[in-house]
């Protein structure tokens, strides 16, 4: 972020300039100016940052997922830290007190989850939006991906470029298990399409790679316009996937094994997962514990061996069955949105601790002005969004509670996206 020379009417105007690093000296060209903003475009690094590094992905500037690989890895753990400080500062209206505790991860092949679109036309294409675009830019592999995901990308575009992808077939997304060893499938399928055609591609692609347990076939719509372009493949309808194979993974976390279905949320981090259930369930123990977003019980089953008993809510049919088969018989499970469930309990909720995951949508202010009304001592707020999470906290703070402790998780190494864990007391 930049700032043009002051004008008459006082401050510089801001602009948005990626690929640069603070304190470096560069040519910059503006290619966009608003009322409030500019954006521009780097044309020369004149003067670099001694933090500046030569990206290691071919695709770096022009693929839309990565946003600091020219920044080393020391340097940018660094600047996330004091973007969530400046964050939380700006819009939580929120001076930490605490340091914030930094967790660094392996830089490099540490997705556990990828997900990429398909194009037909002109030719099979398999990769991810072109930075601040909607066109789709090819990719045949991804080094922040695991040496698994890799493989099964290099089997689709041989697919692709056989023509044994059908034309009906629109995304992929590829999970794979704790020790990299297995992969299960999303293919996401235009609705009311050919299902004869996609269970074909689902046998072939696991045909290709045997370490593909299965492949799960959503009905789902393309995203057309730009405006809805991060929107997420999802289920048109809450129907179960067509699978092929097995529609489940088992991933391993501190010894305890969780099964993870297609369509179900889990950490994509696979370097960081166990340091951060540890430090959000911390040294929380009790009678009554309630997980919020809880999934398939990443958090839930350490709870459970701390807290008497343990209420886990969540919403989608194929997490909640999963965390049903995953827990243990002191845990309460209860699907429903998070909303919907503070705004009829809240009232009643007597817990010792309360851990909650949102989306990157965040809690969201009924929600989290509900969560403010429980009687419970101990929120764990976990967070891969500082802008929602400050938004999220202000009715927190101002019913009582004080940030204890704020711990920086880098899940998402070469990208400006960023966990936050925060705890909570009052």
């Amino acid at each position: 972020m930049a700032r043009l020379p002051a004008d008459e009417r006082g401050r510089g105007k801001t602009v948005f300039l990626p690929f640069v690093i603070p304190g470096e000296r560069v040519d910059a060209t503006i290619t966009q100016s608003r009322s409030g903003f500019a954006r521009a475009r780097l044309n020369k690094v004149i003067t670099p940052s001694p933090a500046r590094v030569g990206a290691d992905c071919q695709y770096f500037g022009r693929c839309g997922g990565c946003h600091y690989q020219h920044i080393s890895y020391e340097s940018q753990v660094q600047f996330k830290a004091e973007i969530l400080r400046e964050t939380l500062r700006r819009t939580a209206k929120l001076e930490l007190t605490c340091d914030i505790v930094p967790h660094g991860a392996q830089p490099w092949h540490y997705r556990n989850r990828t997900r990429m679109r398909i194009r037909h036309a002109p030719a099979f294409s398999l990769g991810y939006f072109r930075a601040n675009s909607h066109d789709l830019l090819a990719v045949e592999n991804c080094p922040i991906s695991s040496p698994l995901i890799n493989r099964a990308i290099a089997a689709v575009w041989k697919l692709g470029r056989d023509s044994k992808v059908p034309a009906t077939v629109h995304g992929v997304q590829f999970f794979a298990n704790h020790d990299d060893s297995k992969l299960l499938i999303e293919a996401y399928v235009r609705p009311q399409s050919d299902a004869a055609g996609a269970q074909k591609f689902a046998e072939k692609l696991m045909a290709e790679l045997d370490a593909i347990t299965g492949v799960a076939l959503f009905a789902t719509s393309p995203v057309e316009d730009e405006s809805r372009q991060h929107a997420p493949f999802t289920s048109v309808h809450e129907e179960e996937a067509a699978i092929v194979g097995e529609g489940r993974l088992t991933y391993e976390v501190a010894g305890r094994p969780y099964r993870v279905s297609a369509g179900s949320f889990f950490q994509t981090n696979r370097f960081l997962i166990e340091e951060l259930v540890e430090t959000a369930a911390g040294d929380a123990q009790g009678t009554l514990a309630v997980d919020l977003f809880c999934g398939a019980g990443l958090f839930t089953l350490p709870l459970a061996a701390k807290f008497k008993e343990v209420v886990a809510v969540e919403a989608s049919q194929q997490a909640i069955a999963d965390l049903q088969y995953n827990a243990p018989a002191n845990v309460k499970a209860v699907r429903a949105t998070t909303e919907a469930f503070l705004l009829q309990q809240a009232a009643r909720l007597k817990p010792d601790f309360v851990l909650l995951d949102p989306p990157r949508a965040g809690l969201g202010e009924n929600a989290s002005a509900a969560l403010s009304r429980t009687a419970a001592p101990m929120v764990t707020l976990v967070s891969c969004d500082p802008a929602t999470l400050s938004r999220d906290l202000r009715p927190l703070l101002d019913n009582g509670f004080t940030v204890q402790q704020a711990h920086l998780f880098d899940l998402f190494p070469q990208t400006a996206h960023m966990e936050t864990v925060l705890r909570l007391v009052r």
